[in-house]
């Protein structure tokens, strides 16, 4: 009877294990999916004589190119990618070509319009025209949305939730 009550919270435990190791599996494994950015002078505010710029993604890419790119974007590259998730401002058109433009402008505007922060391993381009487009609207220079990506711990403390949780459970379990 002792081994049935210690195989419910043993499970709940390895379960919570590998629910942590296949998260850090996955991370590590996107950080190595970092795109390669060439450097091309001039570096540099790169803002047009007569007005702003923004950075949009390339239509005709490779599509594997521009989903690593935009993992980058929104993962190492500090990008609150929020609005292009679903049920966000700026998740419609649901493209990739879109999406990744929203993230490409971001990761540029934060970067002071440098050229170099619009690359993404050739996939992205500048262009004088305004991409917003209905409810989502695309940050320009000394914009307010333009702030930098919440703690990449934040997905560590969900996780650390869990655990304790589950430790909880084991304790109330076994005081039975």
């Amino acid at each position: 009877m002792r081994n049935r009550v210690l195989v419910l919270p043993c499970l709940l435990l390895l379960q919570c294990y590998l629910v942590l190791t296949m998260e850090t599996a996955t991370q590590e494994k996107a950080e190595l999916a970092i795109p390669v950015i060439t450097l091309s002078p001039p570096e540099g505010n790169t803002t047009f004589l007569g007005g702003t710029t923004w950075c949009v993604a390339l239509s005709g890419v490779s599509q594997i190119d521009l989903q690593n790119a935009l993992d980058w974007a929104c993962g190492p590259g500090m990008v609150d990618c929020s609005p292009i998730q679903e049920g966000g401002a700026c998740f419609d058109p649901e493209t990739l070509v879109s999406h990744a433009s929203y993230a490409f402008n971001n990761y540029y505007q934060q970067n002071e319009n440098s050229e170099i922060a619009c690359n993404f391993g050739g996939t992205a381009v500048l262009t004088r025209r305004d991409p917003s487009h209905g409810k989502c609207s695309y940050a320009a220079p000394g914009s307010a949305a333009m702030s930098p990506a919440p703690s990449l711990l934040k997905g560590r403390r969900a996780n650390f939730i869990w655990l304790k949780l589950a430790g909880i459970f084991l304790l109330l379990y076994l005081r039975r």
